[in-house]
């Protein structure tokens, strides 16, 4: 008996001080903490705060280095790699020399292809692969793409950078203006310009016919617009100007840079 009282037996001193710190009217109730508690916890919520908060920054800044990084030592292995293998069966084990050799076989294929034999064999390969089936879709969207980024000035894929109403009024969508058509009617002509708006990826979308004066141009290039679809609107600067329509006369299709105000 004596060791259970010894056990549940509380130190005067503590049990007037619990006594002290309740509340009269409810016993139940903890005893109010004291300032020097009351400090602690709010120089440790300050403390986690502040960390939290700084190491989200980092987070911020070092997601798109690291991707970057990432995606540049991938594409720089997987280009190494057409050319690695026959380097290594060489005895030669140079790093990035298989890289070097890729982009000098890209760049000798661009001359061949620029000279009259080279683009008479493209135009025979052409013609088979747009005689497969699902093949020659996927090779078609594909060609369009790329040459909306072409540097030839006779670029016959996105005309320009265009805003239309859509899908209501109030709400308006980014797109590229691929040709112009005339539809005839019998209160007058009426010019129609066709709009490919991308949906979650850049080779596949809608397409619109939209009268050419409801059509807002703005001042953005080709692949400013290509970025902006591509990064999801992120990309997007925070002031967008028309182009007047002497500025895009005199602008053949998109070769004058124009500047982005931002």
């Amino acid at each position: 008996m004596t060791e259970e009282k010894d056990a549940t037996s509380v130190p005067l001193s503590q049990a007037v001080r619990e006594e002290e710190g309740r509340d009269p009217e409810d016993p139940l109730k903890s005893p109010q903490s004291s300032p020097d508690s009351s400090a602690r916890s709010a120089c440790c919520f300050f403390l986690q705060s502040w960390v939290s908060k700084k190491f989200m920054t980092g987070c911020v800044v070092l997601f798109p280095v690291a991707v970057t990084f990432f995606v540049t030592w991938w594409f720089i292995q997987f280009v190494d790699g057409f050319f690695s293998p026959l380097y290594a069966q060489l005895g030669i084990d140079i790093f990035g020399l298989g890289f070097v050799t890729s982009l000098l076989f890209v760049f000798l294929v661009g001359v061949f292809v620029s000279s009259w034999l080279g683009a008479t064999v493209f135009w025979i390969g052409e013609w088979f692969i747009k005689r497969m089936p699902f093949v020659r879709h996927l090779y078609s969207a594909s060609k369009q793409i790329s040459s909306a980024i072409s540097p030839e000035k006779n670029n016959t894929a996105f005309k320009e950078v265009a805003i239309i109403r859509h899908p209501r009024v109030g709400e308006y969508a980014f797109g590229f203006i691929t040709s112009s058509v005339l539809l005839q009617r019998d209160d007058g002509d009426e010019e129609l310009c066709s709009v490919f708006v991308p949906t979650n990826h850049l080779y596949i979308g809608d397409i619109f016919l939209v009268n050419s004066k409801d059509i807002i141009r703005p001042n953005l290039s080709i692949r400013e617009g290509i970025e902006i679809i591509v990064s999801g609107g992120m990309t997007m600067p925070q002031r967008i100007t028309p182009v007047s329509p002497i500025d895009r006369v005199a602008r053949q299709g998109d070769r004058i840079p124009l500047h982005r105000l931002v």
